[in-house]
């Protein structure tokens, strides 16, 4: 049963949907038990819709636009600000930006970027973060989460270059075969035209200088062609774009990048470990 409490909790824009829904369901002369029939959900799910007790999710909009739809398209506008709802407040205003991103250019050090994440990985990671979540919290951030890889497929194609500390490759969460089905999908991601995946090897502050030792670091060109860096640290984030300090990063990122295998070589590497046998 929904919580009252998602009631007072709402966003605007599940609000909106809401009172939008409710008037074009009344204006078809349809119930709430016939609207449900149509679109595949119970009365009682289109009542907790309406009255924002639960939120309408991404497959309930998609049903909502083909059989409430009324031309211009506000059940399927209303997809992307739903999903921002579901991101941490820290990562809302990012993702907004990733999704729209001419190029994309992220450091990880000690787990595999979201962008590239399975679902498995994504719920094992984040269901297993302090302090735990409840049960419907953590799958609408898996969802969220998810959702992001639109980007891969997006047109016009988004540019996505990813290097990734070899540790977080060989850390597991869940479980191994979580981790060797994510090494897989990591792979595949990697024979992409528009994405570039390296490794940055265990040993190489072995070799002298470690680039990428102060952390994480994603950089993006944005539409208007603008540059800017978003950083976080425990559940912390910060966008960057003085001019100076974007300019720092970058010849930062360049360095790392240097510093990394080769696309090929990394991408023999995943492929290996994906194989590993782990007792």
């Amino acid at each position: 049963m929904a919580r009252a409490a998602n009631k007072v909790a709402a966003s605007g824009t599940a609000r909106m949907i809401a009172t939008f829904a409710k008037a074009r369901r009344e204006q078809m002369g349809l119930t709430q038990e016939e609207l449900g029939r149509l679109i595949g959900y119970t009365a009682s799910a289109i009542s907790a819709m309406e009255t924002c007790a639960q939120p309408a999710s991404d497959k309930m909009l998609i049903e909502l636009e083909r059989v409430l739809g009324d031309g211009m398209g506000i059940f399927e506008m209303a997809r992307k600000f739903i999903l921002l709802d579901k991101y941490p407040p820290q990562f809302a205003d990012f993702a907004i930006m990733e999704a729209e991103a001419v190029t994309l250019s992220s450091y990880q050090t000690y787990v595999i970027d979201g962008l590239f994440q399975t679902r498995d990985y994504a719920r094992a990671l984040i269901g297993g973060s302090f302090p735990k979540l409840t049960d419907p919290n953590l799958e609408e951030l898996v969802d969220a989460r998810i959702a992001r890889r639109s980007l891969f497929d997006r047109e016009p194609a988004a540019m996505i270059e990813l290097i990734l500390d070899e540790s977080a490759l060989r850390r597991p969460f869940g479980s191994w075969e979580i981790q060797r089905e994510q090494l897989h999908s990591l792979a595949e991601d990697s024979e992409r035209d528009n994405v570039s995946v390296q490794v940055l090897s265990a040993d190489r502050g072995l070799k002298g200088s470690h680039a990428g030792a102060a952390g994480n670091m994603v950089l993006v060109e944005t539409m208007e062609h603008h540059h800017v860096v978003y950083l976080e640290n425990q559940e912390q984030s910060q966008l960057v774009s003085d001019p100076t300090t974007v300019a720092q990063l970058s010849h930062r990122y360049a360095k790392i990048r240097t510093q990394a295998l080769s696309p090929e070589d990394s991408v023999g590497l995943i492929r290996k470990l994906a194989g590993e046998e782990r007792t």
